[in-house]
């Protein structure tokens, strides 16, 4: 296999097709209306990020020299342009299905969204009271002087770019839109019929209220909304000054340097030539929209139709075995439990942090948090217990890209606390997902952990498919006291026995596992792998993938966003099947699954293979021991490779062609995993 020339997908063009499935979910008729709205919401809010890391980094090499891009692999400039075209195309995508579709589909339901040209004489009065009494007082206009510097705008903010005119004379204007108040007004109700008016529509509806006191003939307005470079210029240090370093560079964040500017295609070209002047944009940072930007705020859409506009709400299930009007820790400490959140509740984690805090017999807590909850209870249950007189130590990762502000801010509350708060390791983030809890009796001391594939954050864990295990077994818990003494230190853990953690132990590790499957496959062995993931990039790890299946091992990979990895390829991936889900749930659990010649091992992880986690993270994988738990796992992940309703198949051609099998009775994975599980709950 020549190494210079293994078949892979750009990862910035593979994501690109990721967010691309979930515009697919809002294109799909089956998913509920005001779910497909939310879905557009998603589809934004990712591109906004995208553009503000991907593209942000790909800009800064854009000027690199001839010999650099080689070592790169690629020519950044010629990527900004087919990024540019894929996002071009998809934003008409984009414009068309709200326009087109989801707009009429509404009115369809008796729920018009009306603009500031299909107000009555009733309506108009409404808009116009609500205007003057909640919106004027936190508008500011800007009037355009040439004499002065340009306004700076802000990061991702919506403003209306406007334009009067009077014989033949110009006046140029900035508002930038509240963030205040909700995106949406609903207007009263008329014979049954439901309105709602975008606050957009209700600042054009009022702007001669803003601008009376200027002569014009006409006026226009039109949206405008810059995404800025979001990366950190910091130096990588951990140390008690971090926090100060940090916050300055989260203000400078918000005046990076401009990667995207979406206009409303319907502006004059002359205003949009002034924009790319003033502001010293380039052709590659325009995108072309319509009226409507920061569709982000569109997740928060009201329901003032039907209940079935929405998904059924299902109610978090109760997991075999574990009762909250007992000591949970008792129970854990007789047996592994595993929690399917969001199937399963996600309280067993909180109650069982609480019950920690106040067990008289629990002298130390350990936890290390990469993204929580602004009002989290993970958190007072860390400040109960330190409160209680336990030793909490409180690994925060203040690094973890925008959440930094609430990490600072919980950092330093919980030092206020009394918890002992810990800040990492010098150039390496702490992605893992780790909690240790120490009870001693009578001499006796007992471990035990949480482990985790998502974060500890009690909201998240409504919306993300995760898998969390509550364990008092000594292989783990003494390998996590390990992980905990080396943490402390600011030093990477070593020597573990059981326990897989970047970046010292998961290449060679995951090599490991893999190659034993290529040695029973060479040995006419049944040989094969389950990996399921968020993003498979790493090219070391393809190429290992591709050996194996050159080794006629079978290899089936679940990858929710990229995949660098092309299936299906003769002499590299023949015995390679990748697919995608994307459905109501975040997909976010990693699960390995490894034949071993029939002794099957199961891993659960916080990393996906991304060179980030493999090589400049702390990363956790666990294996579950417990063979009640494993069969679960495994029966949850073959329930997903029956998918055909959500899965996409992922090839070389990007289609995102859902997976459909002819003769098969449907399978919806997310829907699957809830019944399977409410049978084991009863």
């Amino acid at each position: 296999m020549d190494k210079n020339k293994i078949p892979l997908i750009n990862r910035e063009i593979s994501w690109l097709y990721f967010n691309d499935r979930v515009l697919q979910e809002a294109a799909d008729p089956s998913v509920p209306l005001i779910e497909r709205i939310k879905f557009l919401a998603i589809f934004s809010s990712n591109l906004d990020e995208f553009y503000r890391v991907r593209v942000a980094t790909l800009s800064r090499l854009a000027n690199l020299n001839e010999k650099a891009k080689v070592i790169l692999g690629y020519n950044p400039k010629k990527l900004l342009t087919q990024i540019k075209n894929i996002v071009i195309r998809q934003e008409r995508k984009f414009n068309n299905l709200y326009e087109n579709t989801i707009v009429r589909q509404l009115a369809e339901e008796k729920i018009f969204i009306l603009n500031d040209k299909q107000l009555n004489v009733s309506r108009g009065e409404f808009v116009k009271r609500y205007f003057r009494e909640k919106l004027l007082p936190t508008l500011v206009p800007i009037m355009i002087d040439d004499s002065l510097p340009f306004p700076e705008l802000r990061d991702r903010a919506v403003y209306f770019f406007i334009r009067l005119v009077k014989e033949g004379k110009t006046q140029l204007a900035l508002i930038e839109f509240p963030d205040t108040l909700s995106r949406f007004i609903v207007l009263p109700e008329t014979n049954n019929l439901k309105f709602i008016i975008l606050l957009d529509d209700v600042i054009r509806y009022s702007l001669e209220d803003i601008f009376f006191i200027f002569e014009h003939d006409y006026m226009e307005a039109y949206s405008i909304q810059l995404t800025r470079d979001a990366e950190l210029d910091l130096d990588k240090e951990v140390s008690g000054k971090f926090i100060d370093a940090l916050s300055k560079s989260l203000q400078r964040r918000k005046k990076g340097k401009p990667m995207r500017l979406l206009y409303d295609s319907e502006m004059p070209p002359e205003m949009l030539k002034y924009l790319i002047a003033k502001m010293g944009l380039h052709t590659e940072n325009l995108i072309p929209g319509n009226r409507y930007h920061n569709f982000k705020n569109f997740i928060s859409f009201p329901n003032v139709g039907r209940p079935e506009l929405e998904y059924e709400k299902n109610i978090p299930l109760s997991v075999d075995g574990l009762s909250f009007g007992k000591s949970l820790m008792s129970m854990v400490a007789n047996k592994d439990y595993l929690i399917s959140t969001p199937y399963q509740s996600y309280d067993y984690v909180i109650h069982f942090l609480r019950e920690a805090a106040i067990d008289p017999n629990v002298k130390e807590i350990s936890i290390a948090l990469y993204r929580v909850a602004e009002n989290s209870s993970i958190m007072h249950a860390l400040i109960n217990a330190a409160k209680n007189g336990k030793k909490v130590n409180c690994l925060v990762e203040l690094r973890a890209r925008f959440d930094e502000q609430n990490n600072i801010s919980w950092s330093r509350r919980l030092e206020e606390e009394g918890v002992n708060v810990l800040y990492g390791i010098e150039n390496y983030k702490v992605h893992s997902k780790i909690c240790l809890v120490t009870r001693i009796t009578t001499g006796h001391v007992q471990n035990f952990a949480i482990l985790s594939t998502g974060n500890y954050n009690e909201k998240t864990a409504r919306m993300y498919a995760d898998h969390t295990l509550l364990t008092s077994n000594k292989k783990l818990t003494d390998d996590l006291v390990q992980i905990f003494k080396s943490l402390s230190r600011s030093l990477l853990p070593k020597g573990l026995k059981h326990l897989i953690v970047s970046p010292i132990d998961s290449r060679p590790a995951y090599y490991k596992l893999i190659d034993n499957e290529i040695k029973n496959a060479k040995a006419g062995k049944e040989a094969s792998m389950i990996l399921k993931m968020n993003s498979l990039a790493d090219e070391k790890m393809v190429e290992k993938l591709y050996e194996a299946s050159n080794a006629a091992v079978k290899v089936k990979l679940i990858i929710r966003g990229m995949c660098c990895l092309v299936p299906g390829v003769k002499d590299y991936s023949e015995n390679i099947e990748v697919i995608s889900i994307v459905d109501k749930y975040l997909e976010h659990s990693r699960v390995h699954i490894y034949h071993n010649g029939g002794e099957e091992l199961i891993y659960l992880t916080s990393a996906d293979f991304m060179s980030r986690n493999i090589d400049t993270r702390v990363e956790v994988g666990f294996p579950i021991y417990d063979e009640q738990l494993k069969k679960e796992i495994k029966d949850i992940i073959n329930i997903q490779l029956e998918d055909n309703t959500k899965a996409r198949e992922i090839n070389s051609h990007n289609t995102n062609k859902y997976r459909r099998v002819k003769s098969a009775a449907p399978h919806r994975a997310q829907i699957d995993i809830y019944n399977y599980l409410k049978l084991k709950s009863k």
